[in-house]
Parts: C-alpha cells; sequence; structure tokens
C-alpha cells in the first residue's frame, strides 16, 4: 500500500499577523511549524501503513526551510519525504498549488502507485480548504471530505468506507482506490516519535524537486502567473447567530423532556426526523 500525504509548513497561529496594506500574512520573524491539520491525516496514514505494511511519502510544496516540517513527519515514521522547491512557485493560491502537487503526485506514482492521497482539511494561514479537492479534480480520483473516521479498508477489492461529518449527523461512504481523503481534526491523537525515528529523520537526507523533477509541464500554471486570486479584504469569521436553547427541566417528567427535545431538533432538521421515520419503517 502506497499512501501520499500533504502537509505544507505555516505561521505558528499565535504569532500571525496580517499586513494593512497588502492583507497578506507576514511571514518574517513569526516561527513556522506544520499545519495542525494535516498531523492528524499523517497519524491516519500511519495507523494504515501499520495495518498493511506500504509506504507513505511526505510531500510539501514550499521554500527550502520547509524540509524541517518534512523530517518531523519522518520522526513520526513515514517513509519518505519530498519537496517540491523553486522560485517559480512563489506567489502560488490554492489553484497553483493544487497544480504542482497533483504533478508531484503524478511523478511519485511512476515509481509506486499510489493507493491513497491524505490532506488535512485546510490549513491555518489561508482556511480555504480548497487544496485537497483540488488536487484530486486534477488527479481524476475520487474525493472524500471531513472524513471523522476509516471504517474499512478492502486493498483486494480496491474499496475504502469512511464515515463523514455532515451538518445532520455521519454520513458512511463507500468509495473505490484510488482516492484522496482529508481528515478533520480531533480524529486520532498524534504519536510520540521514537528515538530510531528520531535518529532516523536527523540522518535523512530528503528529496528536493524543482518544477522540472515534479513535471510541471505547464509554467503558466504555476507561481503568481497561474494564481487569479486576489485577497481584497481578511477578516475573522462571524460566530453563528443562534444561540443555545436552556430548557428548564424542573417538575417535568423524563418522558416530556424527551419529546420536547425531540420535537426543537426536528423543527430545526426536518430532513433528520424523515430520514430516522424511513429508518424505522424498512
Amino acid at each position: 500500500m502506497h499512501i501520499v500525504v500533504c502537509i505544507k509548513q505555516v505561521p505558528d497561529s499565535a504569532q500571525i499577523r496580517v499586513h494593512p496594506v497588502t492583507n497578506t500574512i507576514m511571514r518574517q520573524g513569526v516561527p513556522a511549524i506544520v499545519n495542525p491539520y494535516d498531523l492528524f491525516a499523517l497519524e491516519e496514514a500511519l495507523r494504515l501503513k501499520d495495518r498493511f505494511g506500504g509506504r507513505v511519502t511526505m510531500l510539501c510544496m514550499g521554500p527550502p526551510q520547509a524540509e524541517d516540517a518534512l523530517r518531523k513527519c519522518i520522526s513520526f515514521g513515514a517513509t519518505d519525504a519530498i519537496l517540491v522547491t523553486d522560485r517559480a512557485f512563489a506567489g502560488a493560491d490554492t489553484l497553483a498549488t493544487s497544480y504542482a502537487l497533483a504533478a508531484a503526485i503524478r511523478k511519485i506514482g511512476q515509481e509506486q502507485a499510489v493507493d491513497l492521497v491524505f490532506t488535512g482539511k485546510q490549513t491555518i494561514d489561508g482556511d480555504t480548504a480548497q487544496v485537497g479537492p483540488g488536487v484530486a479534480k486534477r488527479l481524476g480520483v475520487n474525493l472524500l471530505i471531513y472524513v471523522s473516521r476509516i471504517a474499512e479498508v478492502d486493498l483486494d477489492g480496491r474499496r475504502i468506507q469512511v464515515e463523514r461529518r455532515a451538518e445532520g449527523g455521519v454520513q458512511l461512504l463507500e468509495s473505490t482506490l484510488p482516492s484522496l481523503i482529508t481528515m478533520l481534526e480531533g480524529t486520532n491523537e498524534s504519536r510520540f516519535a521514537s528515538m530510531d525515528d528520531m535518529l532516523r529523520a536527523a540522518r535523512f537526507p530528503g528529496r528536493k524537486w524543482n518544477k522540472e523533477d515534479a513535471g510541471i509541464e505547464d509554467l503558466a500554471k504555476i507561481g503568481l502567473k497561474g494564481s487569479p486570486t486576489i485577497v481584497s479584504k481578511v477578516f475573522g469569521p462571524t460566530p453563528r447567530s443562534t444561540k443555545a436553547d436552556m430548557q428548564s427541566v424542573a417538575d417535568t417528567s423524563a418522558q416530556d423532556v424527551t419529546l420536547n427535545l425531540l420535537q426543537k431538533i426536528f423543527t430545526a432538521h426536518p430532513m433528520l426526523e424523515e430520514e430516522l421515520v424511513e429508518r424505522l419503517s424498512a
């Protein structure tokens, strides 16, 4: 089994600053870390490696110092790491980034066929959640987003079952391999790096690919030239207007409390009531 995990080195969100004129993130003097959401994807990939064997290849596009992020992933147990770095990639938005990563994954697939691609649900410096779906579209593989658990993997049948968290609950989805999965936060707990893996990470030579090595065919689709996105404004998300509904249970029977709660839930989510009735009547 061959799994590719895409990660990104991002500035620490606790010290992040936004330029007041250009509306871009000011990265100078800010410590860089592995995108926290990507660590959940890495842990899930390592668990599959523990179960089925094979290899986990880390892939990152960024400046040369992003090699530190890849070494950290190697210390957790990843097999290989590739850094796609070139001045031509500078200024890339999500569209150009997904093009470059997809090209690199195709190149990796020439060495050994890729069964699964993992990403985090989003990055903390962009919060767009667009790169994962963009890579899947360019690769032509099935996309499974907001996955909370890998339920079953059938390598012989080339199928995978996952649980996907949605507004109304949890969906059980089945797909064929290869697929791209974006993992939710809080779905697992990262392992501690062993001493052997930390020493291996320190000695690990790593691989650095420029645009030619990554198989980039159209230079107009990478970097600033391939980035149509224009940042006009940066702002924090507004909180949801829905407030918590407090219900008094004093001098009320358990049955009445349950009925009142169900009524409020079904009023807020009418499709949920229809789905439950359909399941119970089946």
